[in-house]
Formats: structure tokens, sequence, C-alpha cells
């Protein structure tokens, strides 16, 4: 649930902050992994990887938002082109392969396990490790959303009119955000691999899915107008998430669910946080009226 928060936040910033659907995640998170696993075993230290992996993403989300504002071609249906010449491209980076093994690599799961696996068992010692990861994103995502820079962004997802009659340029927003949006997903496809034991060029199928539960559950967990509260509850939604998956795997059998079965529970997850918002939305309007 940590590791897929930080692409958690990605889509928070495309989705809620821009009002910018992209499905450029889908390709952009298999990238992180397909790049960071080639740099692993190349013998590239994991810092340069994780970089190289989140420079490769925020290009990506370069691409999908030019295509848009360049060709005028739709905000999704930009992603969906990104999104296809990505898996291409991840074939080519890990030389025509489909996948990649990093058995006996060092990797930044390795390294956390021989520096405190010493003093706490191997999976808490991760566990807790990428939870300092993770609020070191979110805090520095806050940080920048706090910005006059952020807040420009904030208000263009909100009303592009009006931030382009006070002369800011909305294409550079939109720019910056879906770059940043898939250089953080394409970090959290890295760790993802590194965590897996291996990249994969079908990584991220469904992971915008994935994203957008997180989202919505944040939402139905925690409520605010603030940043900080904003992206807290998109990690508690992920993690929320990632739980109910987990439980599903382990406990579905008993249920008669099988592994097929995981795509069924998270549509009908994001459709149950869909009606609730809506029925929610209903009340506050009746009582507006009387």
């Amino acid at each position: 649930g940590f590791i897929y928060g930080i692409m958690a936040l990605g889509v928070f910033i495309t989705f809620r902050i821009l009002d910018f659907p992209d499905m450029t995640v889908d390709g952009s998170f298999p990238l992180g992994a397909v790049v960071a696993a080639s740099m692993l075993t190349a013998d590239y230290g994991t810092l340069f990887s994780l970089s190289i992996a989140f420079i490769a993403g925020a290009l990506s989300g370069i691409i999908t938002a030019l295509i848009h504002i360049k060709l005028k071609v739709q905000n999704l249906l930009a992603g969906i082109l990104t999104l296809t010449m990505l898996y291409s491209i991840n074939i080519r980076v890990l030389g025509g392969k489909a996948n990649l093994a990093l058995l006996g690599q060092t990797t930044a799961i390795s390294q956390i396990e021989n520096t405190l696996g010493t003093i706490m068992p191997a999976e808490i010692a991760v566990a807790l490790a990428f939870f300092i990861i993770v609020m070191l994103f979110k805090l520095l995502l806050d940080a920048f959303l706090s910005t006059d820079m952020g807040l420009a962004m904030i208000s263009m997802g909100d009303n592009p009119s009006m931030v382009t009659t006070l002369g800011i340029n909305g294409d550079i927003m939109k720019i910056i955000g879906v770059s940043l949006a898939n250089g953080m997903t394409a970090v959290s496809g890295a760790f993802a691999a590194m965590y897996l034991g291996f990249g994969d060029v079908n990584l991220g199928q469904g992971i915008i899915i994935s994203g957008l539960a997180s989202v919505m559950l944040g939402e139905f967990l925690l409520r605010g107008s603030s940043i900080f509260t904003k992206t807290l509850s998109v990690l508690a939604g992920c993690t929320l998430f990632k739980a109910v998956m987990y439980l599903g795997r382990e406990y579905g059998y008993d249920l008669g669910l099988t592994p097929s079965d995981l795509k069924l529970i998270t549509g009908l997850m994001l459709i149950g946080c869909l009606a609730f918002t809506h029925i929610s939305v209903r009340k506050r309007r009746r009582r507006y009226n009387d």
C-alpha cells in the first residue's frame, strides 16, 4: 500500500488537482519498473536508477500533455496514445524481452533488509522504511502545492478561465502537473519492481483503476479542505484498497472467489464509493433547499 501510494498521489494530481483524466499511468508505471530493472542489472546504484525512472516517467507525461495541447487531442485519448506507444518502448528498454528478473541484485529492498533487518523482522523493516518514503513524497507534494505555482495549478483545475485572465499559462501548468504525476508513478513502479523482484511490461495493467480506487476510498475515509488532509486521505485509501485486495486473495476462496474476481471487487468498490458520494451530494442539496 505504501509503495502504490506514491502512484496514487500522482493520480490525485491529474484527476483531482488538474481535472485531467490521464491514462498514461498504465504505461508510466511499468516504464519505471523496466527502467529501474535495466539500470540495476547494469550495476547502477539504486538512487540513480530511481532518478532515471522518475525522468522517464516525467517525459512520458510531457508527451501526453503536448499531444493534448499542441494537437488539440482530448486528454483521455492523448493518454491512451502515449500508453499504447509505451508498451513498445518498455519492451525495447528490456532488450526485446517482456520481463527481467532482479535476483541477486542490490535493490532498495535488500539494502533496507541488510540495514534494519538486524534489529527487527525484515517485513516490518521494509514496511517502516516505505512508510517514511511515502510520507516524504507526501510532504514534498504538500510543500509544492502550497507554493505560488502549486496554487496556480490548483486554481487552473478549478477554473481555467480565471487562471488565464490572471496571466498564468495554463498549458505550462498542465505540462508540469502531468509530468510530475507520471514521474511519481514511474518511481512507484520502480519500487514495485524491486519489491516483487522483477520488472515486467504488463506490471501496470489496470493500475489507473487502483489509483482511482485509492483516491475515492481516501475521500470516503477522510474529509477535509486542506492539501495536507487530501493527500493523507489518498495514502489512507491506497492502504485500505491493498488491504481489501489482500483479504480477497487470502480468504476469497472461502466465498468461492478466485484471483480473476479481484477486478470485479475493485469495480464494485469504485461503484460503491461513487454511489455514496452521489447520495451524500443529494442529501446536502435537499438540506440546502429546505
